[in-house]
């Protein structure tokens, strides 16, 4: 099962209408990985669109040069890796900057799936109260505070 990421759009005076709700899947984009700077442009990543070109420019002079033919493929290879891998954590992070807020993240075979459990109220759930670990132990659990003297860089009472 994949996992898609509840991306809200920002809250006007109208409220957030659901039409409005995107779910990006969290994974690996092939299109992403094959055609990187096309890919970015498509999804209007305009800088890290910029980053790509002139990467895979770079990247292939270094290619054309004698003794650097596979130094060239295989960087290129990297940069088309790192979007694959990257890619959709970029539009989450892009939407997260234009003040859209990320509600959850649904578990579902496909988009269509996805997007019926967000629309029947099966997504982004609250975890139950007792599956949750406190980080920060109870202030009544906590050791009493120790008076006195104190020598050394340790307090031990009724020692001199």
């Amino acid at each position: 099962m994949a996992s898609y990421v509840v991306m809200e759009p920002p809250a006007d005076g109208l409220g957030a209408m659901p039409e409005q709700t995107r779910l990006i899947r969290d994974g690996f984009s092939w299109l992403a990985f094959l055609v990187s700077p096309l890919w970015l442009l498509w999804h209007r990543l305009w800088f890290a669109a910029l980053v790509a070109f002139i990467a895979m420019g770079v990247l292939t002079a270094v290619g054309e040069r004698p003794g650097f033919e596979l130094a060239g493929a295989v960087l290129t290879l990297l940069v088309g890796l790192y979007f694959g891998l990257e890619g959709q954590g970029l539009r989450i992070a892009k939407l997260r900057r234009s003040g859209w807020t990320e509600q959850g993240v649904i578990e579902a075979a496909d988009l269509p799936d996805a997007e019926t459990r967000y629309a029947c109220g099966l997504g982004p759930a609250e975890a139950p109260a007792e599956e949750r670990h406190a980080i920060v132990p109870a202030p009544d659990r906590a050791r009493p505070v120790q008076t006195g003297m104190a020598l050394g860089l340790s307090h031990h009472p009724g020692r001199a």
